[in-house]
């Protein structure tokens, strides 16, 4: 395993190599295309791209071509040279483009860097290898429409992504987990799998099937555990409520734009987007004591967001959802205790869905829009940092990036596909106890203000169920699968001691099938093993003399002989 040293090191190299590959792809396009003219092109998390206006639109057939050129300028071994020259040097090289005039317009230094490899030079910061011949391994992956600054109301470019590797086999891999991702989308599978669907007539809003709810609800069932087991009380809050109550919390002037509002009765009510106000409400629905603290509520709350159409995606971007949303509320003493208590959770809850690697990071104040002073705000910050710290998780800044009320911990996990997505949160917040003037009543006698901290282990219930659907490519496991197991009966004289079987695990709460469809025992595997059913209980003729099944396993393992009580047990062993 390499360490954090060794991490950033190979980081770093990476970033260099996609960099040099984005003016590799630059030059190449130069050469081919000499009447186009060159913006901008970053290192991205998966490689890299350079955004173009050429004289006529880039061909997806075309990629090969500039690909082409790209190996043969980097076999010309070029030596990759940076170098720091006048505002006024670099205003002249580029004098016929004004889109890098603009951006040495916009740098505040007087001098600039340039980048230069053969007679090809570009507006550079640096970070470069030393040389083209070192450029190996990449592939150019998609072109695309883009605007200039990121901006519709700006002229309209090209982008070509790609990647870049240190090695032909980690490229080799990248390409096979791109074909996986498109193999294993989870909206394919869920269709397959019959686990949800997406109607036009509610977009951003999916339907689950009885497959999906069955795992939903496994999921919800395990987190209720789990909170449980940290002395979480569970609470439901309106999904409607007056717009006085977002006035107050300030979702209203910072949030507006992505809240749905309903007249009723002369009176204006918003469909909640957070659950944390209705929590607040219950937490001041009578006096507290310090006796109390930490008071930590849990709820699975349904929220809805506007969200433009051209965002949507599946399950992991919807209009409405599922956050199993928690409060906790404490005194300044406790809550350092209290956010590495949700560490642990966080941390327990990832590791029992198979992830094996996660990462944390801190998103601080924003620049323009917050509430709260600046010192509770690092308070605030420096809490998560310290809790991090003591729980010997290492973590990155993400500056500007909290919500308006408060920093928060945002934890990225690493699926099987190696894609890392962000899922769980952890949030101090010293502004809405005080916007609703919340307090409790301490020792002495005297009221205190609480300390708010919410956290959302899954994010969404919706978005998470989409990332297991796509990390276990459809094979849940068997605690989690949407039916565990399926009783195939080889001919229909076996039917009666299949049908009771069947009873018998159900009436155990086992989620259990028997095969009708008549079909012939190969037939009734493959179906299973279509729909990803982890357990097969095949019953013959010498089964049902013997009382006993056959186990197949969904890798075609077999067990011969088990009688009930012994395949109730294997159920029991892989329900853990």
């Amino acid at each position: 395993m390499k360490t954090s040293a060794e991490s950033s090191k190979h980081a770093q190299n990476l970033s260099n190599l996609r960099h040099s590959t984005a003016h590799l792809l630059a030059h190449a396009v130069t050469e081919l295309y000499p009447d186009t003219l060159l913006t901008i092109g970053p290192v991205t998390d998966e490689g890299f791209f350079y955004d173009f206006l050429p004289t006529t639109n880039f061909k997806e057939e075309e990629l090969a071509i500039i690909e082409a050129r790209m190996h043969e300028i980097a076999a010309r071994a070029l030596p990759i040279t940076q170098e720091e020259i006048s505002k006024k040097e670099a205003q002249k090289l580029f004098a016929d483009n004004p889109y890098k005039l603009e951006l040495i317009e916009n740098i505040t230094d007087e001098m600039v860097g340039i980048s230069r490899q053969g007679d090809f030079f570009d507006l550079c910061r640096g970070g470069h290898v030393a040389n083209t011949k070192n450029i190996k391994h990449f592939k150019l992956t998609a072109t695309s429409g883009s605007y200039w600054r990121a901006d519709k109301t700006k002229q309209a470019l090209q982008r070509i992504s790609g990647t870049a590797f240190e090695s032909q086999q980690e490229l080799d891999e990248y390409e096979q987990l791109k074909k996986d991702a498109i193999l294993y989308d989870h909206r394919r599978l869920g269709k397959q799998m019959d686990l949800f669907s997406i109607s036009d007539l509610a977009a951003g809003f999916p339907f689950f099937h009885p497959k999906g709810c069955a795992v939903l609800n496994t999921m919800i069932a395990y987190m209720r555990g789990l909170q449980r087991k940290h002395h979480y009380q569970e609470v439901l809050t309106p999904v409607m409520m007056s717009d006085e109550l977002w006035k107050t919390s300030g979702h209203y002037y910072f949030y507006k734009d992505n809240m749905y509002f309903a007249d009723l009765e002369d009176a204006s009510y918003a469909i909640k987007p957070m659950n944390c106000p209705g929590s607040i409400l219950i937490y001041a629905s009578r006096p507290r004591s310090y006796r109390e603290l930490p008071l930590r509520m849990s709820e699975f709350g349904h929220v809805v967001r506007r969200e433009l159409s051209g965002v949507l995606h599946g399950l992991m971007r919807v209009r409405g959802f599922t956050q199993d949303d928690a409060h906790t509320y404490c005194t300044k003493d406790q809550l350092e205790d209290q956010i590495i208590n949700i560490i642990k959770i966080i941390k327990e809850m990832i590791q029992k869905f198979d992830i094996k690697n996660m990462h944390f990071a801190i998103a601080t104040k924003p620049a323009t829009k917050y509430i709260g002073s600046d010192e509770l705000w690092d308070t605030a910050t420096n809490a998560l940092k310290t809790a991090l710290e003591r729980v010997g998780e290492p973590y990155r800044i993400k500056e500007g990036e909290g919500a308006f009320y408060g920093p928060k911990i945002e934890v990225g996990i690493q699926d099987s596909m190696k894609r890392f997505w962000q899922c769980s949160t952890v949030q101090v917040d010293f502004s809405l106890p005080e916007r609703f003037d919340i307090h409790y009543i301490t020792k002495e006698g005297t009221k205190e203000r609480p300390i708010m901290i919410h956290q959302a282990n899954f994010g969404s219930l919706e978005r998470f169920f989409g990332i297991l659907v796509e990390h276990y490519k459809g094979n849940f496991p068997f605690w989690l699968a949407p039916v565990q197991a399926r009783v195939l009966p080889i001919t229909d004289a076996q039917r009666t001691y299949a049908q009771k079987l069947y009873e018998d695990l159900y009436a155990c709460g086992y989620r259990v099938e028997i095969d009708t469809s008549g079909d012939p025992l190969s037939g009734q595997i493959k179906s299973a093993q279509e729909e990803k059913i982890p357990l097969m209980i095949v019953i013959g003729k010498k089964e049902e003399e013997a009382k006993t099944v056959t186990l197949r396993h969904r890798d075609g393992k077999q067990e011969m002989g088990l009688d009930y009580q012994a395949l109730l047990c294997r159920f029991e062993e892989l329900q853990r």
